[in-house]
């Protein structure tokens, strides 16, 4: 076996299967119908081949340009690599390091024409926020952020779009019990000016199965887990979850003042 694969899938692969499942399978973003996602992630037969999920990702408008041009900032010809891969969802030394200016220049000048006159915020001073990250994407780039305090769904959308984190209280056959925080939207008021933060840590219940398979193995109580859209989709070291924690803060600093000064 090679390193950096894991029997017939590389690494990067499964990376970017278990965090781009959710969201494919409902119908927020990649090709339809994914199943290729399902194999790479879980290892269940036929196990997706290379090729597949290279054209699965290319096919994600939103993950593939991030990893692509993080990958070339960081002198990594593959948008799949792992180090690319868990830098984009989590965070890691790598992408910690990239000039964020930089990065969000030439993502900007790649997205504004496709986003047309419907994201009419992806302008400079966007910069300031950008990292590459999904937690840019999630926080910066879509356009819920600004619709806060305009009823319960923006809230609800950046909570299960971005990449969270949460330690398992228990295993139960079809669901995971976990701990973990959530975002909070506090509108402006006597207290202050308006501000997005995370709250404090709270017990859930999320999926961690797909097809009456997991997509990590052997979890138990005690395990940390990235959440996304509700689902437990890879086990985190304390390390991982050190970065993602501060990928996260990172974003919601620099989007503060935004938030502040206009109330979304």
């Amino acid at each position: 076996m090679a390193d950096g694969e894991v029997g017939l899938r590389p690494v990067g692969h499964r990376i970017f299967a278990q965090y781009a499942h959710a969201p494919n399978a409902l119908g927020y973003c990649g090709p339809a119908g994914s199943a290729a996602l399902v194999a790479a992630a879980t290892g269940s037969p036929p196990v997706a081949a290379v090729t597949e999920i290279e054209d699965v990702a290319r096919r994600f408008s939103g993950a593939w340009p991030y990893q692509r041009l993080l990958g070339d900032l960081l002198g990594i010809a593959d948008p799949l690599d792992p180090r690319v891969v868990r830098g984009y969802w989590t965070g890691n030394d790598l992408s910690a390091g990239v000039d964020g200016a930089e990065f969000g220049s030439r993502l900007l000048a790649e997205l504004k024409p496709q986003a047309g006159h419907y994201w009419t915020h992806l302008t400079e001073d966007l910069l300031v926020e950008a990292a590459p990250s999904h937690a840019f994407h999630v926080l910066g780039v879509y356009p819920w952020s600004r619709l806060l305090g305009r009823g319960p769904e923006p809230l609800t959308v950046l909570e299960s779009c971005r990449v969270g984190w949460a330690q398992i209280e228990q295993v139960r056959a079809e669901h995971l019990v976990v701990r973990g925080p959530r975002l909070e939207y506090h509108d402006a008021g006597p207290d202050g000016p308006a501000r997005l933060t995370l709250g404090l840590d709270e017990i859930r219940t999320i999926g961690y199965r797909v097809n009456a398979r997991p997509f990590v193995q052997d979890l138990a109580a005690g395990d940390h887990v990235a959440v996304h859209w509700d689902f437990a989709c890879d086990r985190l070291s304390e390390p991982e979850v050190d970065a993602l924690m501060a990928q996260t803060a990172h974003q919601l600093s620099t989007m503060a003042p935004r938030i502040a000064r206009t109330g979304n």
